[in-house]
């Protein structure tokens, strides 16, 4: 389609048709003489000039046209008349073109467009064509003086921009992302199709409101801070949010690049918003995840920590008092086994609702995983506020919870501390709560035990034999001691107990007592119990290249070496390893490891070395809380009488009872018994009494090195050639 437009008087246009009618009007003075009659010297100029040029009458005829139309449009020199100017314009611009013309010619104003002109050879080309009228002494309109200036090129590059433009213009309206190219003042100078729609904007506004007036007001001190640093040269980032009427809020991440000149003057500021509202949904769904306990919907341990942390930081500041519980509940393990697991999930969650309800007004309450819990009690006073929060805590249990029509029997275990008087960080305060706690289970599960200073000593007695623990396995100082397994009807050794020991550079020889509480922890126990069955299996490795005899040994485990359920599986290893016959190692476990947290994975592992030939020893039966009923579900070679039944039995009657029951029990069951502690001939005379037939103790020597036990061995039998 053709252009139009309207120069002034001072336009290169207007410049140009006063230069044609001065040339004109040099020749003809009356303003009535024709084109033929003009001199030589202005035909020449004009037909040197690189427009066309042509005049056309008031009627609308041809007058005038120069060499160069000529030579465009293929006409004969000196032949007007065939038709004025409009002749040669585009079909397709043609009425727009006459439109204009015409208006021109009745308003007697400068006619300027651009427009398709037709080629001698049928094809166009864009030109300028601009005119305007002359005019006689009376105002009147003598001719029209055209000029075509050739603008294909131009209009080419100009197409080329306007697609250009186009196609970016395009290419940001196709982005989701909010684009912006704001004023150094402010004010917003362009936007995308998204920031049109994400802000209310219409695309055809034109601009120029204020851009941080756009967004909430809440946003607006980030966003002015943000613009001023961009104003400065500086890249700038800042959260944001929009929110339309009647929808919900959108949340944005804007960052602001400056565009600055070659003095480094910023000239305007590209800002790209990104919504970032899912993803912020997903944060806040995944920081829920990690600080809500999923079954529960309690807080979890990571969040009481935190919550511990500003507490703690608060009270040290303000001298609050505050309470820390921490729960356990008693035989969740039974409800599981009995009822199963989902009756276990209802009986946490029934807990979970209660604790909540019941502190809510002056609690924090938390699972920290399994069947344990914790409360924080605020702003108490002294002891007597956190002996009636554990109290309430534990009315929790009073009323029945039933599960498919099961009632769920349990109990309620508590360990109590306070801050400050107990302790002035986290670690110190949890591990005060888990003493009490401990004390408590230790002597009976149920009620409450609030941490006093000579637990503390508990604390930091297994703290100083971690510390212990772990130098003694860098400095690689274990040594494994023997002690002797009797006959007791004819003293003939018949195999070994393995003894953990150490030896410190000064004080010597150290019993495993001296790492006691080292075997609550996963690691220590296992690397500690590890070092040890690889000392021992490469003594009886070597033993066995003298031609030795071997005799079976056993071995403690610790209830914690099970709990990744690997236990089995490393035993066997290590014994293909050292080429040691399964049949000479005998395991043993305490009483209590059965009912402990992960005894599925011990049972498990007990069974599988049991396959394999490898003896399973109950060690210590009677101390723990095993029924008669029980033991014979448990995969068991063997049981042995404690040290401390064996010490009393002589002084007291019920203890005497104990020792003779746990003979016939082993007896009826086929288990062999053994009693530990033997220490004097009246002890090994009424064991002999009871009919038992195997002991140890001091009774029968000192505890081996591995080179005395290697000559306790019989010698193999070499037979006659």
């Amino acid at each position: 389609m053709p252009t139009f437009f309207i120069q002034d008087s001072d336009s290169e246009g207007a410049a140009f048709q006063s230069a044609l009618s001065y040339c004109l009007s040099q020749n003809h003075p009356t303003a009535h003489t024709t084109p033929a009659e003009l001199s030589g010297h202005a035909e020449v100029v004009l037909d040197l000039l690189s427009e066309m040029i042509w005049t056309m009458r008031p009627d609308g005829s041809s007058e005038y046209f120069n060499r160069r139309w000529n030579d465009y449009t293929g006409s004969k020199a000196g032949e007007p008349g065939l038709g004025n100017w409009l002749n040669w314009v585009h079909p397709d611009d043609y009425c727009e073109v006459l439109s204009r013309w015409t208006q021109s010619n009745e308003t007697d104003s400068p006619f300027v467009c651009e427009c398709r002109l037709r080629h001698r050879s049928g094809d166009h080309r864009w030109f300028l064509v601009q005119a305007r009228a002359q005019h006689n002494e009376y105002r009147e309109v003598i001719r029209w003086l055209g000029s075509c200036t050739d603008i294909q090129e131009l209009r080419a590059r100009q197409q080329a921009l306007e697609e250009n433009t186009r196609l970016q213009r395009d290419m940001l309206d196709i982005s989701v992302d909010c684009i912006k190219v704001i004023n150094p003042d402010g004010s917003l100078a362009a936007m995308n199709k998204s920031g049109c729609v994400a802000l209310g904007v219409s695309e055809d506004s034109g601009f120029g409101m204020r851009w941080l007036n756009l967004l909430p007001k809440e946003v607006h001190n980030r966003g002015g801070r943000a613009l001023a640093m961009a104003r400065q040269g500086k890249n700038a980032r800042f959260p944001g949010l929009s929110q339309l009427p009647g929808q919900k809020p959108q949340y944005w991440d804007n960052i602001l690049t400056p565009l600055v000149d070659e003095h480094g003057r910023t000239t305007a500021i590209f800002c790209v918003s990104r919504e970032v509202t899912l993803q912020r949904e997903a944060e806040r769904r995944l920081r829920i995840a990690s600080e809500i306990d999923s079954l529960t919907g309690l807080l979890n341990r990571r969040s009481l920590r935190i919550k511990l942390r500003h507490l703690i930081k608060n009270a040290r500041r303000t001298g609050e008092q505050f309470g820390f519980l921490l729960i356990d509940l008693d035989h969740f393990k039974q409800v599981n086994d009995t009822l199963g697991h989902p009756a276990g999930d209802h009986l946490l969650q029934a807990i979970s609702r209660r604790l909540k309800t019941s502190f809510s007004d002056s609690g924090i309450v938390a699972r920290l995983g399994g069947d344990e819990f914790a409360i924080i009690i605020r702003n108490i006073r002294d002891e007597e506020d956190v002996r009636n929060a554990a109290g309430r805590a534990l009315s929790q249990m009073t009323s029945p919870i039933t599960y498919n029509g099961n009632q769920i029997n349990g109990g309620m275990s508590i360990g109590c501390a306070l801050f400050p008087r107990d302790a002035q960080d986290i670690e110190t305060l949890s591990r005060c709560g888990d003493a009490a706690l401990k004390e408590l289970k230790a002597n009976g599960r149920g009620g409450f035990r609030i941490f006093d200073a000579r637990m503390m000593e508990t604390i930091e007695r297994a703290v100083a034999q971690f510390n212990l623990a772990a130098q003694i396995l860098h400095n690689r100082v274990i040594e494994p001691r023997y002690q002797p397994k009797i006959n007791l009807p004819d003293f003939s050794v018949i195999g070994f107990e393995a003894l953990l020991s150490w030896r410190d550079p000064e004080s010597g020889l150290q019993p495993a007592s001296t790492l006691a509480e080292t075997y609550r922890d996963y690691e220590l126990a296992t690397q500690l119990s590890c070092h040890l069955r690889k000392r021992v299996f490469s003594d009886m490795a070597a033993w066995k290249k003298t031609g030795t005899a071997l005799l079976p040994i056993s071995m403690n485990a610790a209830p914690a070496e099970f709990l990744r359920d690997d236990f089995a599986e490393r035993l066997l290893r290590d014994l293909d390893k050292f080429h040691i016959e399964p049949s000479l190692i005998e395991i043993e476990i305490t009483e209590l490891a059965l009912f402990a947290r992960g005894s599925e994975f011990i049972v498990r592992a007990l069974r599988k070395l049991r396959e394999y030939g490898i003896r399973i020893v109950l060690d210590n039966f009677g101390t723990g809380c095993s029924s008669l009923a029980q033991l014979g579900d448990y995969p068991v070679d063997a049981l042995t009488i404690d040290r401390t039944f064996v010490q009393r039995m002589h002084s007291e009657k019920a203890i005497d009872a104990i020792v003779q029951a746990i003979g016939m029990l082993a007896s009826s069951l086929s288990l062999d018994v053994i009693a530990k502690g033997i220490e004097n001939e009246c002890q090994y005379d009424m064991l002999r009494g009871f009919g038992c037939l195997t002991g140890q103790g001091l009774y029968f020597g000192p505890l081996l090195s591995s080179a005395e036990t290697m000559r306790a061995l019989p010698k193999e039998q070499v037979a006659a050639p």
